[in-house]
């Protein structure tokens, strides 16, 4: 007889390198032994496949370049656990993640999901990967332990929920972006309860530039996010939709005015202070957790970083509406004519 373990590890991979291999390893330091390793493989050729079947991995092949979310339904599809555990090619567990993981679905039984975060810890040392994994964690350490959302990147879900939600839609999602986002509202709308599990953590070790930075903030979430929530009406005010966040949206934009209306009025620059000030006093707790972490200079070097993040963030929510708007004009542009509503008589009168 085949044995079932607690834990399916699913892990999608296209030419992981060094840090699938650091993925790999961490997995054989982990304190919890009761899971399988299920890799799918998606058109590597550098070897990731052959790496995982040595370290012990069932690997599964997608024959070409199908994205992480079709990997993840293959890997969901073929595996044994009773629960489902995602986590990215490019992250480390921690020794106690999954006994921490399994200590909470324990307690909790009637809990569908749980998610944790990157860690405080890095792996890439460049000033815009720290900046990008420490706002994560802070994100996450700092939300409402009843999530509303999913996140893949250290993820678990029951196996059964997960396949009769249909796993990740692939229809709306085609290439990685909020896939995972959508996979929560689901399970929330099915009247399923996920938790922010916050001591669940993970080591990120991938090295963010600012354009991959921007692309994965305004294209993978920003726009698909925004066009989710006027579609659904998924709207929470968890993670970064919190009310200081829209807050500060309205106010960098005020700043920016008051910026550009001095140079004809100089009295504007006190508005332009007043804003600054405000900005700043909104975003304390989030700059005095990155003063503790990393001191003063890398402090000053995010402040300006943040608020260019407030600047984009609304870019991508107008983007994300016009694209939301175009989207229904084009259903009701196709919806054929309904003679009760129209008024057209249909007895041949």
């Amino acid at each position: 007889m085949i044995h079932s373990p607690l834990f399916s590890i699913v892990i999608p991979v296209y030419n992981g390198g060094d840090m699938f291999k650091r993925c790999l390893e961490a997995m054989r330091q982990s304190s919890f032994n009761d899971w399988e390793l299920v890799v799918v493989d998606d058109g590597s050729s550098d070897g990731s496949d052959h790496l995982a079947e040595q370290s012990g991995a069932r690997v599964l092949r997608t024959k070409g370049r199908l994205g992480p979310a079709a990997a993840r339904n293959l890997g969901a599809q073929a595996a044994r656990g009773y629960y489902l555990y995602f986590i990215d090619a490019d992250c480390e567990l921690h020794p106690d993640t999954l006994t921490n993981i399994a200590r909470v679905f324990r307690a909790d039984p009637g809990l569908d999901a749980l998610f944790g975060s990157y860690d405080d810890a890095p792996g890439a040392a460049n000033f815009i990967a720290q900046y990008k994994n420490l706002f994560h964690h802070y994100v996450h350490q700092n939300s409402s332990a009843e999530a509303s959302t999913f996140w893949t990147g250290c993820g678990a879900i029951r196996r059964s929920q997960f396949l009769a939600l249909g796993g990740f839609d692939l229809q709306r999602y085609r290439r990685p972006a909020i896939e995972d986002i959508d996979l929560g509202f689901r399970l929330k709308q099915a009247g399923g309860r996920i938790r922010l599990a916050k001591h669940v953590q993970v080591k990120h070790l991938k090295a963010w530039t600012f354009i991959s930075l921007l692309k994965s903030d305004i294209f993978d979430r920003g726009i698909p996010w925004t066009r989710l929530i006027l579609r659904d009406k998924a709207f929470t005010s968890d993670l970064n939709l919190q009310t200081h966040n829209r807050v500060s949206v309205v106010a960098i934009y005020g700043l920016l005015l008051a910026v550009a209306v001095s140079l004809f009025q100089p009295q504007a620059l006190l508005v332009a202070l007043g804003l600054a000030a405000l900005l700043l006093w909104l975003n304390l707790r989030l700059y005095r957790f990155f003063y503790q972490k990393r001191g003063v200079v890398f402090t000053l070097q995010v402040i300006p970083l943040h608020w260019l993040y407030y600047l984009y963030n609304a870019l991508s929510f107008g983007c994300g509406m016009l694209l939301y708007w175009h989207e229904q004009l084009k259903a009701e542009a196709i919806v054929p004519p309904n003679p009760l509503v129209d008024g057209i008589e249909t007895d041949g009168n």
